[in-house]
């Protein structure tokens, strides 16, 4: 036996599901996914350094340069990275560079859409003597080796001997040196110290490793993107 619905309650049903079906519909167009590979242009607002900076330490950068996505931009330049340092080590006493890694967390927007992110750092400009290397981005200082600070210090074999012996805890070498010797040696030591210093103004490129998926902004309007 067939059931029979009347037509109102029929149109009342539709009523009811329709919202809901175009609410979901809307939420689907308003998704937006950015495609691993996407370059993101920074510009660091937080000082970071090996000296002062420890694991877990917050940092920001702003986004110079909008993102796009199949044709329209999608983050809109003035949006925020957000991240943490994820690894710092100091340069050593004589030998070693200083070293840091950055993790990129999210991006948001300034509607305050939010984008969690899975990104790499590729490059770094406007730290002094910093680059980057390794797959993983680590930002590596201007350190120098104990033979280099010797001969920046104008001095010979002997003392870069002592600057060894010093970087080994020893200080057997500098007995027979004279004062000015003693004070090149010093002088080495103290110009080694170079900490890794990214100042606020350091231009970091991020390279987004997965697929980020999040809404479109509001005032968001479609940009073509030319051939």
């Amino acid at each position: 036996m067939k059931r029979w619905i009347h037509p109102l309650a029929a149109i009342l049903v539709a009523a009811c599901l329709l919202p809901a079906w175009a609410g979901a519909q809307q939420e689907q167009e308003n998704k937006v996914t950015i495609a691993a590979g996407t370059t993101v242009e920074t510009t660091l607002t937080t000082l970071l350094t090996s000296k002062t900076s420890e694991e877990g330490d917050p940092f920001s950068a702003e986004i110079v340069e909008p993102i796009f996505s199949g044709g329209e931009q999608v983050i809109p330049g003035g949006s925020t990275l957000e991240g943490h340092v994820a690894f710092v080590k100091p340069p050593g006493r004589v030998k070693g560079k200083g070293e840091m890694r950055l993790v990129a967390d999210r991006i948001l927007t300034q509607d305050g859409i939010e984008f969690p992110l899975s990104a790499g750092l590729e490059n770094a400009h406007g730290a002094p003597g910093t680059k980057v290397t390794g797959q993983e981005g680590t930002l590596q200082g201007p350190g120098k080796s104990a033979k280099d600070a010797a001969k920046e210090a104008g001095i010979g074999a002997g003392v870069g001997a002592g600057v060894g012996a010093i970087a080994d805890g020893g200080t057997g070498a500098l007995y027979g040196l004279g004062a000015g010797a003693i004070t090149g040696i010093i002088h080495s030591i103290v110009k080694r110290h170079k900490d890794l210093v990214l100042p606020q103004g350091t231009d970091l490129t991020f390279v987004i490793s997965r697929a980020v998926t999040g809404r479109k902004a509001a005032a968001q309007k479609e940009l073509v993107i030319s051939q």
